[in-house]
């Protein structure tokens, strides 16, 4: 197998010509890691050298054979060191798997490495004073979104075809849009959280991954979905797999294109949105203008409060990280957590009650919502300045949130949101969007997915790395 044979195929592909015989497991492997060596080289996407051997994983999983990248977020799996992309944190050993690792590794997946990763994880751009910027292989000079950014530029250039990511405000839909992929956050429960945590980051934190198609994620959800023994929150489960293309019957479908924090939105960015609504109402679906009443400043509210739970992990370790090894924004989040009172929480969860409960009820009336997933193009480099000391963490969060503002209503009310790559600038950058589905709905999304991918497709649109544009 070539490179750009390689490149071509997603993880299902790759899989069923391994299942065929056409190709072996070890030579996959083999060729993925060239492939990665290579894109690394130019992208700065990896956190360490690539794992040799790869992490051990069964031989017989739905995904056997696979190959696979895990991202710098904290314990992953077991025995391997975790950064949170910060200076200050020397390399912690993982003491296990996480329940999530344990299912990639049931379901065949080879790990070969681990991604990059702003400061803990709390940016929309990879671009670490530790591990410097991640590059976006649609432009070098622009960044690939965060913080599941060096997980974007890998895939994208076509190293893997899939890998882990999370989101914590949308740290997996940022990603894909800024680098064409799909990028899912299941619905809170969807997918286990534990051991170690109950409801990570107060269960507005959720894992999952990136992938180049929309089977891809259906059939890695099937995969390692359903709750761990002990999660604090369980999704309904699914109707049956996800991997099953079932046509969704006419939906109910909103667009908006204005953010509720008020920021204005690329015009090229509001078309792809705009456009997708088009095509929904052409597959036979009805389409109106319309979006869930809700405050910002409750979605704010509960995005500090996360922060602040980032935070008192840290503070709460056996050994404090170096102040002076922290980027510049870490130091004031440590600093906000310190005075953070049990008062402010409440009030945090109050907020989040409020904007849960007012998205839940616009989906009494809907079955999906479609805004752009970011406000702007792909950044370049520098323009969300996280290592800013002239910023607090409440004007770092209005910076991000003017460069994403449709994405964290959604982590903080728990519903299934997925990006997709419908769109693509007069200057060949990739636009995604947003569908939006009821709680515990990730099938709607899958289906409504699949037609779009159908109608408006995008494999024909590749930055190049190891196969031409067409």
């Amino acid at each position: 197998m070539q490179l750009h044979e390689y490149a071509r195929y997603d993880a299902v592909g790759l899989r069923d010509l391994i299942r065929a015989g056409e190709v072996t497991a070890g030579e996959v492997e083999a060729v993925a890691r060239e492939a990665i060596a290579i894109a690394n080289a130019e992208l700065n996407g990896l956190a360490l050298p690539p794992f040799n051997p790869a992490l051990d994983h069964a031989a017989d999983g739905p995904l056997a054979g696979v190959p696979f990248l895990i991202k710098d977020h904290g314990p992953v799996a077991e025995g391997v060191p975790f950064f949170l992309g910060s200076r200050a944190l020397p390399g912690i050993l993982a003491q296990r798997d996480t329940d999530l690792m344990a299912r990639f590794r049931a379901a065949g997946l080879v790990t070969l490495g681990l991604t990059t990763v702003p400061e803990l994880v709390l940016s929309f751009a990879t671009e670490s004073l530790r591990y410097g910027p991640s590059r976006n292989p649609w432009d070098r000079d622009r960044g690939v979104g965060g913080s599941s950014g060096g997980a974007a530029a890998m895939i994208a250039a076509g190293a893997v075809p899939l890998a882990h990511a999370s989101d914590g405000a949308g740290s997996i839909r940022v990603p894909a849009s800024c680098c064409g992929l799909v990028g899912l956050k299941p619905s809170r429960g969807r997918v286990p959280c534990g051991p170690d945590l109950g409801e990570p980051m107060l269960g507005m934190a959720y894992e999952f991954a990136l992938t180049r198609t929309v089977r891809d994620a259906a059939h890695l959800l099937d995969a390692v979905q359903g709750p761990g023994i002990g999660d604090k929150y369980t999704a309904p489960p699914p109707r049956g797999p996800y991997a099953d293309e079932r046509e969704p019957g006419p939906l109910r479908v909103a667009v908006t294109t204005e953010p509720w924090s008020g920021t204005s939105v690329d015009g090229e960015v509001a078309q792809a949105a705009i456009q997708t609504g088009h095509m929904m109402e052409r597959l036979g679906h009805s389409v109106l203008a319309d979006r869930p009443e809700l405050s910002w400043d409750d979605v704010l509210a509960s995005c500090v409060a996360e922060g602040v739970a980032i935070a008192s992990t840290l503070l709460r370790a056996p050994r404090q990280p170096d102040p002076a090894q922290l980027e510049a924004v870490s130091r004031q989040l440590l600093s906000l957590a310190r005075e953070y009172t049990a008062l402010d929480m409440m009030n945090a969860f109050d907020a989040q009650n409020r904007v849960t409960r007012s998205v839940a009820a616009f989906f009494t009336r809907y079955d999906l919502l479609i805004t752009p997933t970011l406000g702007r193009l792909p950044a370049p480099h520098g323009t969300l300045r996280y290592n800013d000391p002239s910023h607090t963490f409440t004007t770092w969060l209005d910076s991000m949130f003017d460069y994403s503002p449709f994405t964290m209503v959604f982590n903080t009310s728990g519903h299934p949101a997925i990006s997709l790559p419908l769109g693509h600038s007069a200057t060949g950058l990739p636009i995604g969007v947003q569908l939006i589905a009821p709680y515990g709905r990730e099938d709607l999304l899958f289906q409504a997915a699949t037609q779009l991918e159908h109608a408006m497709p995008w494999d024909h649109r590749v930055p190049g790395f190891f196969v031409g544009n067409q």
